[in-house]
């Protein structure tokens, strides 16, 4: 192996950690060895603490049979985590065409360094005319335990595991 090439070898392994430290997701994985990014809460209840608050209507199935997670007055509403940002972008504009009202995108950001899709979104919603907004877990109204006020929501693990065990069994 020439110089050259043996540099840029040994700079990518060594950037290989940092990158995986900067990822701002907490990725797991599962018995089967398939990865995942990993999320304290559902997407339902921050759609949901989102959208009553801008008195909209959860879930409203177009005629394509696909589902706006928040339809107000005025916008066709996506609701997407962070590290699906570049779908969020797709769904919101088709749903916009779908009910004739205006594509916006919600973004879900669970710590500070996911800013940078946030600002990814916002760049794409400016040339394409859409609106883009973002919330944390303060919408959430978190408890003293950091449990939401979703019972089917993923923080409240008790329920969830059970249910999953459930199933587990039934289907075997």
């Amino acid at each position: 192996m020439d110089l050259k090439k043996m540099t840029v070898f040994i700079i990518s392994l060594l950037l290989i950690p940092c990158a995986v430290f900067a990822y701002p997701f907490d990725v797991r994985t599962t018995a089967n060895g398939y990865s995942y990014v990993y999320h304290e809460h559902n997407e339902e209840s921050y759609q949901k603490a989102w959208c009553d608050a801008c008195g909209g209507i959860m879930e409203y199935e177009n005629k394509d049979k696909t589902r706006v997670d928040c339809l107000t007055k005025t916008h066709a509403v996506e609701f997407d985590f962070a590290n699906k940002w570049h779908e969020s972008i797709g769904q919101a504009l088709h749903y916009g065409i779908m009910t004739g009202k205006k594509p916006m995108v919600v973004l879900i950001l669970e710590n500070q360094e996911q800013m940078k899709y946030y600002e990814r979104v916002k760049r794409i919603a400016k040339k394409y005319r859409m609106k883009v907004s973002y919330v944390t877990n303060d919408i959430l109204n978190l408890d003293e335990k950091g449990k939401c006020f979703n019972p089917k929501c993923k923080c409240h693990e008790d329920l969830h595991h059970n249910k999953m065990q459930q199933n587990i069994y039934m289907n075997v």
